[in-house]
């Protein structure tokens, strides 16, 4: 691994962790529910984003700083655990089983059309 690469992976993680948090804190003074929607949305956005990262085919520079760095910062499935876990302490089934389902199937069904976004845009 070169220095570059390094580098690389870490200003993409600085810039996803302060995306992360902006997003996450703007998120939460706006909503008021149990479900844990900063999480949630920053996770989405970056298993889509993630998905045209990869659908791009960058180089091993790019995808470094984009898809291990920016998108590894902003996603968080340790804070994804621990709000699911939250949940279950809670005895919130119905909101840790949304939560859950709509995490995975979601995440990566957002992957999945993010990947295919570049060729379906050099279609048009």
């Amino acid at each position: 691994m070169t220095i570059l690469l390094l580098l690389l992976a870490g200003a993409g993680g600085f810039i996803g962790a302060v995306l992360r948090y902006t997003i996450s804190k703007w998120i939460n003074r706006r909503t008021s529910s149990s479900f844990p929607w900063a999480t949630f949305t920053v996770n989405m956005t970056g298993s889509f984003l993630l998905g045209t990262t990869a659908g791009i085919h960058l180089s091993e520079a790019w995808i470094t700083l984009a898809g291990t760095g920016i998108m590894g910062g902003l996603t968080t499935f340790s804070t994804f655990k621990l709000e699911a876990l939250h949940l279950h302490r809670g005895r919130e089934w119905k909101t840790l089983t949304a939560y859950t389902i709509a995490s995975y199937t979601l995440g990566l069904t957002l992957y999945i059309i993010g990947y295919t976004f570049p060729s379906l845009l050099s279609q048009l």
